[in-house]
């Protein structure tokens, strides 16, 4: 679904629907993709993060990676899981070479959550 041009490219725009105002949206994040219909983001500020609540509210979302859009279902990982690990490991592996930073914190503690993805479409 998500070829390896797409999956290289540095960003992806998460829609949400606001959990209060019901209005969409989005945000840039950084993702991680292993070749399935599933991609996975890290949220640094855990539950607290604004997309992350809007998500668990209403986990049907959006995604668009360059010029294609997808529909897809957000889920928070299980802490320990396989998928988990696999999260972390791919956005570590991904950004590390790219950021000047020190990532290890960041992909240790940050809230992982998956998008399962159907594209849209036309898309």
């Amino acid at each position: 679904m998500i070829g390896s041009e797409l999956a290289a490219m540095d960003y992806c725009y998460l829609t949400t629907t606001g959990r209060v105002s019901g209005e969409p949206r989005e945000i840039e994040i950084w993702f991680g993709h292993e070749g399935k219909g599933t991609i996975y983001l890290l949220a640094g500020g855990g539950e607290a993060a604004r997309w992350v609540r809007n998500a668990r509210k209403t986990p049907a979302v959006t995604v668009r990676i360059g010029e294609r859009r997808f529909r897809g279902v957000a889920r928070v990982l299980e802490a320990g899981s396989g998928e988990d690990e696999l999260a972390r490991r791919l956005l570590f592996e991904k950004y590390t070479p790219r950021y000047s930073g020190d990532l290890t914190g960041w992909a240790a503690t940050a809230l992982p959550l998956a998008i399962d993805l159907k594209q849209q479409p036309g898309a």
